[in-house]
């Protein structure tokens, strides 16, 4: 079954509280968190009082993802209140570390790749991931246009995982059009911001998401 997480990012902040208990409304999946350094990306997000607020109030899996320079360091800060941590390859020196810190607090692991980041900088770790988050924008800013190549990319992950038990996941500029061609490629989970919170029916979107796009 595919599931969907719906990235904050792009929610009304005003009203977070009620964006959230409305996406969870509209059946999502799972929370998505775009945790942001202004190093490894050009730009800054929210980090742990925004997700120690909205945890009270979140009933489906948080997960928290760091594009952020040497996630090593502040990892166990995000694992009281995630139920899994996604770190980049390109960010660490160390992911084995970072494996070890997410596994040994017994939550999901992710590693996620940018755009242009080929998948054998990750084929060592696979035996201990949970989860590939596959970069379809280049992080930083929400609401960039898909990039195509991502289905092939998704295509390849397929193929190296093999019989394990890996789930893909996509994130950047996923909506209703792109969405069918994503789970056809082979992804499991589909990450939404702009897609969910810039339209009228969250609950519509979410379906549409899941089992495709229609006019």
């Amino acid at each position: 079954m595919i599931k969907v997480a719906a990235s904050i990012l792009n929610c009304n902040f005003l009203r977070l509280g009620d964006e959230i208990k409305k996406v969870q409304k509209a059946n999502v999946d799972l929370l998505h968190l775009d945790v942001m350094d202004g190093h490894f990306v050009p730009n800054l997000s929210f980090g742990i009082p925004i997700l120690k607020a909205i945890r009270p109030i979140v009933s489906v899996p948080i997960f928290s993802h760091l594009m952020v320079i040497k996630p090593e360091t502040i990892i166990d800060q995000f694992i009281p209140d995630s139920d899994g941590v996604i770190f980049h390859i390109e960010a660490t020196d160390n992911p084995r570390l970072c494996l070890k810190l997410i596994k040994k607090a017994k939550k999901f692991s992710g590693i996620a790749l940018n755009p242009d980041t080929a998948l054998k900088t990750i084929e060592q770790y696979l035996d201990d991931v949970y989860e590939i988050l596959i970069m379809s924008v280049y992080p930083g800013f929400g609401g960039q246009k898909f990039i195509r190549a991502t289905i092939n990319k998704v295509k390849q992950a397929k193929a190296i995982i093999g019989d394990r038990d890996i789930r893909i996941a996509v994130d950047g500029g996923v909506n209703p059009r792109n969405a069918q061609m994503l789970i056809n490629a082979g992804a499991d989970i589909l990450v939404a911001g702009t897609a969910i919170f810039k339209s009228d029916n969250y609950a519509q979107t979410i379906k549409m998401l899941k089992y495709g796009y229609s006019k």
